[in-house]
């Protein structure tokens, strides 16, 4: 059974940072292509940051410069760190795994499991 787990959200001022991870288990760690994506109430689920099988990576403009994504192989951990956090950051992120390229990730193509989301809260 594939399980995709988020962890690491809160409530945070503007200009603070967060770390959230998320550890999948059940599927080949190393053959997914993992993801951050999120959802702000009324608004459609967006693509934030993909990283690839040789750490290629893919951001979202909006938060690109100031989130990084990353991943530990042998945790089967992928991590977002998120700095210099604005209130339009503000939303539920999920973390997901897919057989995709990370261009098509960050698409939401190809995705094959979610985890059930952590809230992220920025306060102005």
């Amino acid at each position: 059974q594939v399980q995709v787990v988020e962890s690491g959200g809160g409530l945070v001022q503007a200009g603070g940072s967060l770390r959230l991870s998320c550890t999948a288990s059940g599927l080949s760690f190393d053959d997914y292509v993992m993801g951050w994506f999120r959802q702000a109430p009324g608004k459609e689920r967006e693509g934030v940051a993909c990283i690839g099988r040789s750490a290629i990576t893919t951001y979202s403009d909006s938060v690109k410069g100031r989130f990084t994504i990353s991943r530990d192989y042998a945790k089967r951990t992928v991590y977002l760190q998120m700095n210099s956090l604005r209130p339009e950051d503000t939303a539920t992120y999920y973390c997901a795994a897919g057989r995709s390229t990370v261009a098509r990730c960050l698409r939401g193509i190809d995705i094959g499991y979610w985890g059930q989301g952590t809230q992220v809260t920025v306060s102005s």
